[in-house]
């Protein structure tokens, strides 16, 4: 299935029911007095993360979404039922915007996860509540209150553990392809990726991570150009960041160098958020077949030198599944020690015990 990461809804909380005008009468209770019921509260609208989605495809089709009106309020002092929630479920990692005011209202992150969108009008008054002295049999009722309707701009940021980076045709997915049971589209021609490919690599049970294959980068992403401008913000929940570069780019591809492609992304990633560069990021020098050995290595350490990367730096050929391994064993203890460390930051914010001491 595609991967459709935006969506526009509208959602409209129900009504109030009105309050009622009633009077009691009975056989043998003469002047009974008002005793019309409250109306019910309308329904609210919920968003709600559920880990089994992971597109927003269904909002195509769907637009609209309206929770129940309350119910009327009866004789007999009755109240009005209220009018059922409605719940929209989304991906864990949706973001929600207001689009009339242009903010960000939620960020769902954990399943079950819920956030209240529109809520439900009030429920008018019977006639019961404004009897008093000088008025015993008051003709007043009030209607209900109407429910918020809003429009919200859904946007999905994939929940994955570690992301790819590169120009297009760098081979991120091959090397999703090479490390995990994901399948994506791999061909010969530019932007072969059009939709962001999750994988999930398998160290050894009970120790795995995701890794994310985000659509080829070109230079003037930030701004709107190319396919990457689409999935940048995909990259912004990541903890690590592979940075795949040709090394050996074909005549008649990308003109640009490895290291002038490494230094073309940093600047679309500092347009974007300045905050993306601050993260880890692991150099990932691709396709080092399409060399001899000793031609590779030096081709690898020339384009550490004319950046100065002072990150790890892998030399891996994709295609063949040669050096992928060793980069996400050194991954999956990267993500171990960032448990270990906020653990032992958990563990030493605790106050200190001194019965237990004892």
């Amino acid at each position: 299935m595609k991967l459709v990461d935006e969506a526009e809804i509208t959602v409209t909380a129900g009504n109030g029911g009105n309050g009622c005008i009633g009077f009691r009468r009975e056989k043998f209770i003469p002047l009974g007095g008002p005793d019309g019921g409250d109306g019910g509260n309308g329904g609210d609208v919920w968003v709600q993360a559920d880990e089994n989605l992971n597109t927003l495809v269904d909002f195509r089709h769907q637009r609209n979404f309206k929770a129940q009106r309350g119910e009327n309020g009866m004789g007999r002092q009755m109240y009005g039922k209220a009018g059922e929630d409605n719940v929209i479920t989304v991906p864990i990692g949706t973001v929600i915007h207001n689009v009339d005011t242009d903010e960000v209202i939620g960020d769902l992150t954990a399943h079950g996860e819920r956030m209240l969108v529109a809520h439900g009008g009030k429920g008018g008054l019977g006639n019961m509540h404004f009897k008093s002295s000088v008025n015993r049999s008051p003709r007043r009722a009030t209607t209900g209150e109407e429910g918020d309707e809003r429009t919200l701009k859904l946007e999905l940021k994939l929940l994955a553990d570690v992301g790819l980076l590169g120009f297009p045709n760098a081979g991120k997915s091959t090397f999703v392809r090479a490390v995990s049971a994901a399948t994506p589209k791999v061909a010969d021609y530019p932007f072969t990726t059009l939709y962001p490919n999750l994988g999930v690599v398998s160290v050894e049970p009970g120790r795995s991570f995701v890794i994310a294959d985000i659509p080829g980068l070109i230079e003037g992403a930030a701004d709107g150009a190319g396919l990457g401008s689409q999935f940048l913000r995909h990259v912004q929940r990541t903890r690590l960041l592979l940075h795949l570069v040709d090394l050996a780019p074909m005549e008649g591809g990308i003109e640009a160098s490895p290291a002038e492609q490494v230094r073309a992304i940093e600047h679309e990633l500092r347009k974007y958020d300045p905050g993306m560069l601050e993260k880890p990021r692991w150099l990932v020098l691709n396709k080092a077949d399409l060399l001899f050995e000793d031609e590779a290595r030096e081709a690898a350490e020339a384009v550490v030198r004319e950046l100065g990367w002072d990150q790890p730096w892998y030399m891996v050929s994709a295609i063949g599944r040669d050096g992928t391994w060793p980069i996400m064993l050194a991954v999956q203890a990267f993500f171990d020690r960032l448990r270990e460390e906020a653990l032992e930051a958990e563990q030493a914010a605790q106050p200190f015990d001194a019965g237990n001491d004892a």
